[in-house]
């Protein structure tokens, strides 16, 4: 949307180098913006004009001129009738309002194609012919990128940086599909590799946080190829965010490519969900254990099961952690000293953390 501001910068600029009084009115006859005070024409002449076949005519000390979009009129310009610059000076200043609609129009055509692309609310032949006439490349590699923010504050402020590191001259493009979330489609032509994947995840991260004092988790999808594989690789950014948020809360960077047990696990059945933790607990599902066990529990799986190396780290005696191991053993049957029993833990606290969040969703 253009607002008043864009058009006085155009006039006044326009007016400066040509040095002839510019206005707009709109095809009401309502005064838009003038550069002179004394550009005074009233409703009933620009709507005459306007009803006219004429392009331009000359009223008083004024000449007017159509501003059209494609057949029809949509402004009229005026410049003051002095000095040989006042029909060129004139023309010009209806040939860039004109030229600013289009390109208005256009970045809102874009948004509107890429939120309807992201959606799958387009026909395949929609999607190649809408491209086409927006001017958007329909073979570049493209990935999809979401962030979130975890408390909903500063979106606009948000917004703005991702913008500001991700201009359409790229390739690229930013859009939001609901108040919580703004996508971005980056053109990856240059590298496409999961590395530099992974720093333009990092780096919003990064910048967002410094720069709008917001924290958000960034998500993304696998490369596509053509421009209607994009919607597949929304698709797998939005599971990636879903499956970080339930299994990986800690982390604020999730790749589709990169989710693991966490993928498999979201897309099972609740009740073969239930039907699993019934055969490993029986009736006593550990569904809320403290704290502490939690993070012992974690910790000891990342020092692959080193009770030594736990310890020192988590800054408790030996015999501490061995304790709270064994009050585990009786809580839940399982003794993560072994493998096996600790990956049953392991997989059994992602299905707990997963029927949460269905319950959750549920409302």
């Amino acid at each position: 949307m253009i607002t008043n501001q864009m058009y006085k910068t155009c006039l006044d600029e326009l007016k400066m180098i040509g040095k002839t009084g510019l206005a707009l009115y709109d095809i009401d006859g309502t005064l838009v913006y003038s550069t002179d005070e004394d550009i005074d024409i009233s409703p009933v002449s620009i709507r005459s004009f306007l009803d006219s076949n004429a392009d331009s005519q000359v009223l008083s000390r004024f000449r007017l001129f159509r501003v059209k979009e494609g057949d029809m009129a949509i402004f009229v310009t005026v410049s003051k009738n002095e000095g040989e610059n006042a029909t060129l000076m004139g023309r010009v200043a209806a040939s860039e309002i004109a030229n600013l609609e289009k390109a208005s129009k256009e970045k809102f055509d874009k948004n509107s194609f890429f939120q309807n692309l992201l959606l799958d609310n387009l026909l395949l032949v929609d999607i190649y012919n809408k491209a086409k006439k927006l001017h958007i490349d329909a073979e570049k590699k493209r990935a999809v990128y979401i962030v979130e923010q975890k408390d909903g504050k500063n979106g606009d402020n948000v917004i703005d940086v991702i913008k500001g590191l991700f201009t359409g001259s790229n390739g690229d493009h930013v859009t939001a599909v609901n108040e919580r979330e703004i996508i971005l489609i980056k053109n990856l032509e240059g590298d496409d590799s999961p590395e530099n994947m992974k720093s333009i995840a990092a780096m919003l991260v990064d910048m967002i946080n410094t720069e709008a004092l917001a924290d958000v988790r960034v998500s993304y999808g696998t490369v596509v190829n053509e421009i209607r594989e994009v919607s597949r690789s929304y698709k797998e950014a939005r599971m990636a965010m879903d499956v970080g948020r339930i299994f990986y809360g800690n982390e604020n960077i999730s790749a589709y490519s990169e989710l693991g047990v966490g993928r498999l696990i979201y897309q099972l059945p609740e009740n073969l969900c239930l039907f699993f933790l019934h055969e490993i607990f029986g009736d006593n599902i550990p569904n809320h254990l403290d704290e502490e066990t939690l993070q012992t529990i974690d910790r000891f799986f990342e020092n692959n099961l080193n009770v030594s190396e736990t310890s020192r780290q988590l800054y408790v005696h030996r015999n501490t952690l061995v304790y709270r191991i064994e009050r585990l053993l009786k809580t839940t049957g399982l003794d993560i000293r072994k493998f096996d029993d600790a990956m049953t833990l392991k997989i059994s606290l992602m299905v707990i953390n997963y029927l949460a969040y269905l319950n959750e969703r549920k409302g």
